[in-house]
């Protein structure tokens, strides 16, 4: 037996913020990052709260890739200030930290109950409405994903005001990380009727609006639609878990920084080709694997059929190496130009364990060994 449901009250479209003057809290804490505070973001938030006559404070000491210690010190400054709620505003790193903190609060004991409200900056993550956190232990290069039903949020604020002035790199690399959580939902192990619906959708906006919000950031129209399928993808791969991409692309954040959704999108076409066992040497045959049909499923949805289902899949593994060459995102670690050859091989012996021990990578449509996944991160240098 299956079930689905969606446990986080989603509220989105034009001045969909004016709802935090109306939530049920009379104190809260707001989590975010300096750069929201900085730039004066963070008062599209507080002036409604002012507005609402809700007390608040500010915990502005999110990173990218939480780490263990920053969590720890929200936690100590929640567990003092003992609000009803927290407001998460930012990209994944902050909603991620407000979770992580969040049920560590709580389970100190300090705390009887204690809301989340996830206001997203960016169109990347879907962490508004999953149950997965990801923080990471800077000593050991490690970055452990949290799963639990108590980290999804209680409400979600999806106002494209916030995601006006993200710039093109961020849209490009965000924007890429909802096409990925979208198509592992959809060919994962785990997938239902409902968590396709929602990745196919996701995946139908991408293609059509992306490229649109990376090319105009004013484009508020575009700029709403990939804010929703974002959402959509973030319900999708809740239900359905995620796969072998993002276990890959997990250790290369971890170890040489790569921005994660830039690090799914370099992946991407690499996966897609293990996935389907078909690349550029294929031939057809009388039996493909079972995901292959939904590869080629995606392909249709995004206008690429192609005359059979070999020419089919390697229409869609193009298309993402076009949609990385349009919106600059590298297609190589070499191209990334982050670190030297040696640094690299040196390390995927340990990133293809850690890759194979992501939790993520239990729900991947085929089953990869250490060596399978040592040659995709081989070739993606």
């Amino acid at each position: 037996m299956k079930s689905f449901d969606i446990k986080t009250k989603i509220y989105f479209g034009e001045n969909s913020l004016d709802r935090l003057v109306d939530i049920p809290y009379k104190k809260v804490m707001i989590i975010t990052d300096p750069f929201v505070v900085q730039s004066g973001m963070i008062k599209l938030i507080t002036y409604r709260l002012d507005s609402g006559d809700i007390e608040f404070d500010v915990f502005k000491d999110v990173v990218p890739d939480p780490p263990i210690e920053k969590i720890v010190t929200g936690v100590q400054a929640v567990v003092g200030y003992k609000p009803q709620a927290l407001i998460a505003v930012g990209g994944g790193s902050a909603i991620d930290s407000a979770k992580a903190i969040k049920d560590f609060a709580l389970k100190t004991g300090e705390l009887d109950e204690l809301a989340l409200i996830a206001v997203p900056t960016t169109s990347g993550t879907g962490s508004e409405v999953t149950s997965f956190s990801v923080i990471t232990d800077t000593q050991s290069h490690v970055k452990y994903p949290l799963v639990s039903e108590t980290l999804i949020p209680t409400e979600a604020i999806l106002d494209a005001e916030l995601v006006r002035s993200v710039p093109p790199a961020v849209t490009a690399d965000t924007g890429m990380d909802v096409f990925t959580h979208a198509l592992e939902a959809y060919v994962s192990i785990n997938n239902n009727e409902f968590s396709a619906a929602l990745a196919e959708k996701a995946i139908e906006i991408c293609g059509v609006f992306l490229l649109r919000a990376f090319l105009d950031g004013n484009d508020t129209h575009a700029r709403q639609k990939m804010h929703v399928a974002s959402c959509l993808a973030g319900l999708a791969f809740n239900s359905a878990s995620l796969g072998l991409n993002h276990g890959m692309a997990h250790q290369l954040g971890a170890n040489f920084h790569v921005p994660h959704g830039r690090a799914n999108a370099m992946l991407l076409p690499h996966i897609i080709e293990f996935n389907s066992d078909i690349n550029i040497h294929s031939r057809s045959r009388k039996e493909y694997l079972p995901q292959v049909k939904k590869y080629v499923n995606i392909a249709k949805i995004l206008g690429l059929q192609n005359f059979n289902t070999i020419t089919t899949v390697r229409a869609l593994v193009n298309w993402v190496q076009f949609m990385l060459k349009e919106m600059d995102i590298p297609l190589s670690m070499s191209q990334y130009g982050k670190c030297t050859e040696e640094e690299y091989m040196s390390k995927i012996s340990t990133m293809a364990e850690a890759a194979l021990a992501d939790s993520c990578t239990a729900t991947n449509p085929r089953v990869a060994n250490k060596a399978d996944v040592m040659d995709i991160y081989r070739n993606l240098w």
